[in-house]
């Protein structure tokens, strides 16, 4: 049978389109790596939740020098002060200030980026972190919340008013990076595995796979140690053991 040059064109052509679907359906998730915008967002959280300073304006540093916003960097040390507290949080931010005041007085002008807005100032504030809640675990969730939130509603309630209302439900950041922000901040904590183990799975229900967070971890074990990074990479493999079993 003969085939002329435009049959033999479309038949090189299907070759070429299955061979990339083929391809694309067999690559493993973990082929994502984070960039260099995300990794010193990583360094970022694990330095300010350890209350590294010097390291941390380093971190600065290079996070602007690698794109990052003014109010991208803002946002992500306001909302470590849920997962690490106040003081840190603060001591973050002051150094962020005066990291842009060093540089501006070296002509350096960093973008500012978008302003923060809600997406709904009105409604049930509980109501509203409860659904953001719901989208990151992909579960339903009750009200208040089983076991800790029954023996303290109080907790509960800031829980959802306030971290996943009016923190998570704010634009500037998306939901991945502010679960790569988390993920990155209890792994630069002791005594926060359980909550760690949580959050991977939040992060991947939100868009952060394997290689992503096997990224992080490597600069876990930069900023950190090497024993953090290992215990994260052990959560994280116990993480997918029961996302695979479900």
């Amino acid at each position: 049978m003969k085939i002329n040059v435009s049959q033999f064109a479309t038949l090189v052509l299907s070759v070429f389109v299955l061979t990339l679907t083929t391809t694309a359906q067999n690559s493993p998730a973990d082929d994502h790596h984070l960039n260099a915008k995300q990794k010193s967002m990583v360094a970022i959280s694990s330095y300010t939740a350890q209350g590294k300073i010097t390291e941390l304006s380093l971190a600065l540093n290079d996070g602007l020098d690698a794109g990052l916003t003014i109010n991208e960097i803002n946002e992500a040390i306001v909302q470590l002060y849920a997962y690490c507290g106040f003081p840190r949080s603060l001591n973050g931010i002051n150094a962020f200030r005066k990291v842009l005041e060093e540089r501006n007085a070296r002509g350096i002008s960093d973008e500012q980026g978008k302003e923060i807005t809600m997406h709904s100032q009105s409604g049930d504030r509980y109501e509203r972190g409860r659904k953001v809640l719901e989208e990151l675990t992909n579960m339903p969730q009750s009200k208040p919340a089983p076991g800790f939130g029954e023996f303290s509603p109080r907790i509960d309630a800031f829980l959802k008013e306030h971290l996943f209302a009016d923190i998570f439900e704010s634009d500037v950041l998306s939901y991945f990076q502010r679960e790569l922000i988390t993920n990155a901040t209890l792994a630069s904590t002791t005594g926060t595995g359980s909550q760690l183990g949580a959050h991977i799975m939040f992060g991947m229900n939100v868009g952060i796979s394997e290689g992503q967070l096997n990224d992080m971890f490597d600069v876990i074990e930069k900023t950190v140690g090497k024993e953090e990074a290992e215990n994260g990479r052990a959560i994280l493999k116990n993480v997918l053991t029961m996302r695979n079993q479900n």
